[in-house]
């Protein structure tokens, strides 16, 4: 039995290792994702053949609640609320390694992991680090909930001697860890709870709406760090694996993220990013100038009388559904010989991937994607660049303004083309706070209105 356990669960970790190989590209996502559900469902039946026969109706129930919401939730999801979903997720990982451990801490002969009264030092190594990321998780990824879906401000919120506090938080929780491991003592253990669920607010609240995709990746690290730990907990070799991966993954990604913005990944784990003043400052430096208005026919006349056109979608895209709308413009630009790309900035939306998802589900054909680092290098030769909901990706501010929160960020350069066409509801900021000073450049025309109608009449226009 033990044998047939191992190799189920030797199969289940390959096919989380396809997975994640599958999902790192849109042309195999579909294929990474069906390894994943492969994987979960061994996982699972492997896992239910070694529970009594007592306690499957409990699990029974469990799986059945769980299942049925998840479901309801799949199916009712926004993609616009995706970002949110993913962070609420995460924080019931979290949460879940802080009860595992708190049961475990509570009843250690249920687990194995006492002689006597006395719990093994290794268990208590790993219960100590479990529940200690497992909170940070669960708190820190409410807050990212939060400001996502805008119970709280998006803005950072910054207080004195913020930095220094989180140290000595950090420093008393290595020193609850030691007390726990050396005395097993119950204060010991809470104390760690208590102390990490604050510092997972007090990590998140500092980092401000633009850098949220670097702190959805990160906070999805962590989680996987805590399933790792309740693997070890358990003395479950999948759930190890699964944290592992999931974990090393996770942290991979932040690095490409941060790298993709020019930020410092430790300014991600301390809580360094955000700065309330920069964005007051970049609005402060452009005053009351005139920006170029147009029409959905002025941009048809432009697009339609373009060789080259660059697509960059932002969130506007998504929170207005106008993927499908866009793919049919593009379309009859492309009848009439025009060459049409997408460019897909790093950070593009609020979470990693967020354009490429919904590109996708347009089915706009992969290879007229284009990441950062592959299309910057054409703006200088693109007839037009049509912006479609994006800001802080596309702001020189990034460039020119050291007082900007996003100064130093690598953005897309479509302020080179010889016209931008710029969609947008109104002259708001972006979700970074900070206006954006191409508006008002002279090459720039602003179509104000919602994103799908404008590129719908757009269409009409170019079939006139």
């Amino acid at each position: 039995m033990t044998s047939l356990v191992s190799l189920a669960y030797l199969v289940s970790g390959i096919c989380f290792i396809m997975a994640l190989r599958g999902l790192a590209s849109p042309v195999t996502a579909r294929q990474g994702n069906m390894f994943g559900i492969v994987g979960m469902t061994v996982a699972i039946i492997t896992t239910l053949c070694l529970v009594e026969a007592s306690s499957l109706w409990f699990i029974a129930i469990a799986v059945a609640l769980g299942g049925a919401i998840g479901a309801v939730v799949a199916r009712n999801i926004k993609m616009t609320a995706l970002p949110q979903l993913v962070a609420a997720f995460h924080s019931l990982v979290g949460l879940a390694a802080v009860l595992v451990a708190g049961a475990a801490f509570t009843n250690p002969g249920a687990y194995g992991i006492s002689t006597g009264d006395t719990i093994h030092i290794s268990s208590l190594i790993e219960m100590g680090l479990g529940v200690a990321i497992g909170a940070i998780t669960f708190s820190g990824s409410l807050v990212a909930f939060c400001k996502l879906q805008g119970l709280v401000s998006g803005k950072p919120l910054v207080f004195k001697f913020q930095h220094q506090l989180n140290l000595a938080l950090g420093i008393l929780v290595l020193l609850l860890v030691v007390w726990l491991i050396l005395g097993q003592s119950p204060y010991a253990f809470w104390s760690i709870v208590a102390v990490t669920f604050l510092l997972g607010f007090l990590l998140i609240l500092p980092i401000g709406g633009a850098d949220m995709p670097v702190v959805i990746s990160m906070l999805n690290s962590y989680s996987g760090w805590a399933a790792a730990a309740t693997g070890f907990t358990l003395e479950n070799p999948l759930l190890i694996i699964t944290g592992a991966l999931v974990g090393a993954s996770g942290a991979i990604l932040s690095y490409i993220m941060c790298k993709g913005m020019n930020r410092s990944i430790f300014n991600v784990i301390l809580g360094g990013f955000g700065s309330e003043g920069g964005a007051g400052a970049a609005v402060a430096g452009l005053g009351d100038r005139s920006v170029k208005i147009g029409s959905a026919e002025d941009a048809g006349f432009i697009l339609k009388n373009a060789s080259t056109v660059v697509i960059v979608p932002g969130y506007g895209m998504a929170v207005a559904q106008a993927q499908h709308a866009l793919r049919e413009m593009a379309d009859h630009l492309k009848k009439a010989g025009v060459q049409v790309r997408y460019a897909i900035h790093p950070v593009a939306g609020r979470m990693p991937g967020h354009m490429n998802v919904l590109l996708a589900e347009a089915n706009v054909p992969y290879d007229e994607v284009m990441e950062l680092e592959e299309i910057n290098r054409d703006f200088g030769q693109t007839d037009v660049a049509f912006v479609i909901g994006a800001n802080d990706v596309t702001n020189p501010a990034a460039k020119t303004d050291p007082s900007s929160p996003i100064f130093g960020m690598p953005i897309l350069d479509v302020e080179k083309a010889k016209t931008v066409l710029f969609i947008k509801r109104s002259m708001a900021t972006g979700y970074a706070g900070v206006e954006n000073e191409l508006f008002y450049r002279p090459n720039t025309m602003m179509l104000f209105g919602d994103a799908k109608k404008m590129c719908e009449e757009i269409v009409k226009a170019l079939e006139a």
